[in-house]
């Protein structure tokens, strides 16, 4: 994280109108004539000199390297911190759109917006998702793109109370994001003498939900985005579908003191064997029994398998459970038997961690902590229902009414209804879908869905995959973790898709080295549909022996 303050930063600078681009680029260079060429640091004070409406520029200094991300040292770089739309909402707060941006010293012409996530409230590093090969993923700010972030436009972290102002709901769907990209955008112009080459979003989910809504709503202002775990349906299906599960899971969790014990519904060895079962029948579909499911597609797992014949014991599952089991793989239903959302994907990596602090949470008291009732409640309650209801409870979540609360706010801030995305293909934008086959909140059935539609509105898969792409990721939970190759650079094969026409066959992928299961193991990643197929021979760990093929 940045520091607040730095020796070289000024006072605030408040200006209610926009200069002409050719002045701030004179400001950024330097007068003419005989002057000395300004230095980097006075290129970097120009930047905060930059006139942009409603905005304040709050620091601007520069980095000469010794920052880092992790343990990988960025190149010298120029940070400018600013907020736009500064105001008091009807609810007393101080409100405004607040964002960062890192422009290196050495830029390589790119612009990448990094979406945010959850309810946003707080402002990234703004040094990238990693980039190159993957014995040597650097962040972007690294490899010489200047790179943004923003808050989303309220600050609190995680809390979703801001929700009370309706312009801060406004902001937290596009203005935001459409805010901190035009300011962006002028300031790089200021720095550089001229705006980006190319322009990439990358995101995962709330972030994945904010690239979409870009393709969408402003499909002039990227030329790639990549959208991770997309939230296209948070504020309606998938938050529905967490409420329900949370009932599922509830109901049969044992009752200790009087109240129900979530995190205690399954235990991990019970959590483990539905794993084990899911790879017993579905492991060497691909071809490899290598503890991972490529071929999800072919892959219609029945937890029914695993049933108790009498009392529960070590072995099995108890009929309470399997048909909990049975509901979250299905989707939620109402009374009236209608689907509400996708189901999740049977992935052997339902006995992860990241699936856990989802669904089951680790508390042993009567206050759950999974993140059904803590992120998506709190969402649901202050955001997502129309008007907010702060005293809504989520095992009170009604079915068949509560639904209709949420279709307001969904139609500004959901993203999955538009499946045509004509302006944004007529632009000539790419788009790429990446989503972790375990995702315990947003469905990889979901997705696949979007992009089926997607394809049947531009003559099919030859059509579609002219400019989107869909890349499942077996075995990862939410964003990132699981039984998985989960690091990967997907900025790459977009930049080369989008400057070089070379449309993405398939992606490197890696298990990290602290993987319990396949530590540094490869994979290709595959455009759906087609999955990893082992060829028959060769080390498993390695990618070299699988290739992408037809379900």
């Amino acid at each position: 994280m940045y520091p607040p303050t730095h020796p070289r930063s000024r006072a605030s600078l408040a200006l209610p109108f926009v200069l002409p681009v050719a002045i701030a680029v004179l400001a950024a260079c330097g007068g003419g004539g005989d002057d000395p060429a300004p230095t980097a640091q006075e290129r970097c004070d120009a930047v905060g000199r930059t006139a942009l409406t409603a905005t304040t520029l709050t620091t601007a200094y520069r980095v000469s390297g010794a920052a880092s991300a992790g343990s990988i040292g960025l190149p010298a770089h120029c940070v400018v911190t600013g907020s736009t739309n500064a105001r008091v909402g009807v609810d007393g707060k101080n409100y405004a759109i607040g964002y960062r941006l890192t422009l290196p010293d050495d830029w390589n012409g790119r612009f990448l917006f990094m979406g945010g996530g959850g309810n946003d409230g707080s402002i990234g590093a703004a040094t990238g998702t990693n980039v190159g090969p993957l014995d040597d993923l650097r962040p972007a700010l690294a490899r010489g793109y200047a790179v943004v972030n923003t808050d989303g436009g309220h600050t609190g972290g995680s809390a979703a109370d801001f929700a009370t102002d309706p312009l801060a709901k406004i902001d937290h769907a596009y203005n935001a994001f459409d805010k901190t990209a035009v300011n962006a955008k002028a300031l790089i112009a200021a720095r550089y003498g001229r705006g980006p080459d190319k322009s990439y979003f990358v995101g995962c989910s709330g972030g994945g939900r904010q690239g979409m809504m870009f393709t969408q709503r402003f499909p002039s202002y990227f030329d790639g985005v990549v959208v991770h775990a997309p939230a296209m349906r948070v504020s309606s299906g998938a938050t529905v579908a967490a409420m329900w599960n949370n009932q599922q899971l509830t109901a049969i969790a044992p009752v200790e003191g009087g109240s129900p014990i979530l995190s205690k519904a399954y235990s991990s060895a019970d959590m483990a064997l539905v794993s084990n079962a899911i790879l017993a029948q579905c492991d060497t579909l691909d071809g490899a029994a290598d503890g991972m499911v490529q071929n999800w597609k072919a892959c219609n797992f029945n937890p029914a398998v695993l049933q108790c014949p009498g009392a529960k014991d070590a072995t099995c599952l108890s009929a309470p459970q399997v048909t909990a089991l049975q509901r979250l793989f299905d989707g939620p239903r109402n009374s009236a038997n209608v689907k509400l959302y996708a189901g999740q994907v049977a992935d052997p990596a339902v006995d992860q961690p990241g699936w856990r602090a989802w669904t089951l949470g680790s508390s042993t008291t009567a206050v759950p902590n999974s993140a059904y009732n803590t992120l998506m409640a709190d969402a649901l309650r202050w955001e997502f229902f129309t008007p907010s209801d702060p005293t809504f409870v989520a095992l009170n979540f009604n079915i068949d009414t509560d639904p209709l609360r949420m279709a307001a706010f969904s139609s500004i801030y959901d993203t999955y209804a538009d499946d045509r995305l004509t302006a944004y293909q007529a632009r000539g934008g790419k788009l790429m879908f990446v989503h972790g086959l375990a995702d315990p909140i947003f469905s990889a059935h979901d997705t696949a869905d979007y992009f089926e539609r997607l394809a049947a509105n531009h003559g099919g898969l030859t059509g579609v995959q002219s400019f989107a792409r869909f890349f499942p990721v077996p075995g990862e939970n939410h964003c990132a973790g699981g039984r998985a190759t989960d690091q990967f650079d997907v900025l790459t094969p977009m930049v080369n898709w989008v400057e070089n026409g070379a449309a993405p066959e398939s992606i490197a992928a890696r298990a990290a080295a602290t993987n319990p299961y396949f530590p540094n193991r490869t994979r290709p990643l595959c455009p759906y549909p087609k999955f990893a197929k082992y060829s028959g021979s060769g080390s498993l760990e390695d990618a070299a022996n699988f290739s992408c093929a037809d379900s």
